[in-house]
């Protein structure tokens, strides 16, 4: 039996700004033990038996999410399937089954996997999961059904005849519902939660598109039939991914619906594997808590960096600190809230609301008139490129200060300014510094200048990670006055 994890890494995750920003989602947050929640996922597939991952993500997240796979003791080989912009279930995996089919034919189990999932125990997982892939290969379109164990109403339900622990035929699946509905569900004692994890095979799920979402699955061909695949240039693997790119008009004529709707609502040879796993869509920060270790007065400290936490008369409090240096974080008679303070915006909130955290990133959204307070919803603290990151320390009018880090044997673009001069300072590391045609050795505590209009580039000859401050200076200082005149990355 052949299987392939298909993991889905979309979504903003916006009910956990600010921790989760568009330019770094909620699938790379580390939960659990300290790893990224993708890493998470995918190491859930691996444990299932299989080398072969097909990752659908956003374009602008294939050096983050391989540089996660980089950092893996045993990294799987990975198939990028890259969206041009965020679609929906249904288009993300019928690309999915026709790469797997094209790879390796029609009866290719596919275990369809949300990034963003957290699920402690992985040995359970496989022994459902391999359930699953023994469904799919008898023909059917599985869904992994959570017991419920309350009335939520920020998850989809499924019908069974009966809860239990065998697989069972699905019945139907009912949208979000309403407190008093949720409760009229658990009664029943016939409804699963939705868990979003999805197995069958390339061929089987192709024919159910065919059959009851025709318009879905032709214009994923017709994405595909335009697209183009090529190996990453990685001469020290054996293991090269591929890489599939979509054409943005072609992509964009995909219909933007969910699985659900698309198949599986109309699909008559659908079961459910009841989940004998713990498991958490690590949807809003009091689900984030509860992956924690609580003290003896249910507080919960996240993401500390260094954080000393004075807590005084406070209870059932959860902490997420993400700061540029040590920093004291003091609670006093305080309960049930969310505090997360990073460099650029800080949110406290009731546990009891936290799911409406989501309207604070669309206010946000809607006051982008003010560039400081657009930024605060897209992008984070530190922002990773595909050579490194790059912090911004200090912003006023007329000059920027960054912290830059540039990982070993990388290099940031040839490029040059309109509008701004840099001042670097290297305080770690060993790195190259090009200044026009000349280039200079440069160690801790030497500076370089970048004249206006000059062209520059930075590489990091050495072993360690090169870090500087830079000093930007002039009239404007935003991203975008970037003229790259050559990448290793393929940016210009």
């Amino acid at each position: 039996m052949k299987i392939v994890s298909v993991v889905l890494s979309g979504g903003a995750g916006t009910r956990l700004w600010p921790a989760s920003r568009q330019a770094l989602p909620k699938p790379f947050m580390k939960l659990g033990g300290g790893s990224a929640l993708l890493e998470q996922a995918i190491s859930r597939g691996q444990a299932c038996g299989t080398d072969d991952l097909m990752i659908v993500t956003n374009q602008d997240h294939l050096f983050l999410t391989q540089g996660l796979l980089g950092e893996m003791t045993d990294p799987p080989h990975a198939h990028y399937l890259l969206e041009p912009k965020g679609r929906n279930t249904a288009p993300a995996i019928a690309l999915a089954a026709l790469a797997c089919q094209k790879s390796h034919g029609d009866e290719v189990v596919m275990l369809v996997l949300p990034a963003d999932h957290l699920i402690p125990d992985t040995e359970t997982f496989v022994a459902n999961a391999l359930e699953a892939a023994r469904q799919a290969q008898e023909g059917h379109l599985v869904v992994f059904g959570i017991h419920p164990t309350g009335p939520e109403t920020g998850f989809g339900y499924i019908e069974v005849p009966k809860v239990g622990r065998e697989v069972q035929p699905v019945l139907k699946f009912v949208e979000k519902p309403d407190l008093a509905t949720a409760q009229e569900y658990l009664s029943t004692g016939r409804f699963y939660w939705n868990s979003g994890m999805f197995c069958f095979t390339a061929g089987g799920l192709l024919k159910a598109l065919a059959e009851h979402a025709p318009d879905v699955l032709a214009a994923a061909q017709h994405a595909m039939a335009s697209a183009e695949t090529k190996a990453l240039p990685l001469p020290e693997s054996s293991k090269a991914p591929m890489v599939t790119r979509f054409e943005a008009h072609a992509f964009g004529r995909q219909p933007d619906i969910s699985i659900d709707y698309a198949v599986m609502e109309r699909a008559t040879n659908v079961v459910l594997v009841p989940a004998r796993f713990g498991w958490s869509d690590v949807g809003a920060w009091p689900a984030v808590a509860q992956a924690h270790t609580p003290d003896a007065s249910g507080n919960t400290l996240g993401l500390t960096d260094g954080t000393d936490w004075v807590a005084v008369k406070t209870t059932g409090t959860h902490v997420h600190v993400d700061s540029h240096g040590p920093k004291v974080v003091a609670t006093v008679g305080v309960s049930d809230l969310v505090i997360v303070d990073t460099p650029d915006a800080l949110l406290v909130a009731s546990k009891q609301e936290a799911q409406n955290v989501k309207k604070v990133v669309d206010a946000l959204k809607e006051r982008h008139a003010s560039s400081h307070q657009h930024q605060s919803t897209v992008q984070p603290a530190i922002v990773h490129r595909p050579w490194g990151t790059y912090t911004t320390l200090k912003e006023e009018e007329g000059y920027k200060v960054k912290r830059i880090t540039v990982r070993p044997g990388q290099s940031l673009s040839l490029q040059y300014h309109h509008q701004r001069a840099e001042h670097w300072v290297v305080v770690h590391g060993r790195g190259l510094v090009q200044v026009g045609d000349k280039e200079f050795p440069t160690r801790p505590g030497e500076y370089r200048y970048i004249p206006l209009q000059e062209k520059h580039r930075l590489t990091n000859t050495g072993h360690d990670e090169l870090v500087l401050v830079e000093v930007q200076c002039g009239d404007y200082l935003g991203e975008d006055d970037i003229v790259r005149l050559a990448d290793t990355y393929g940016r210009v």
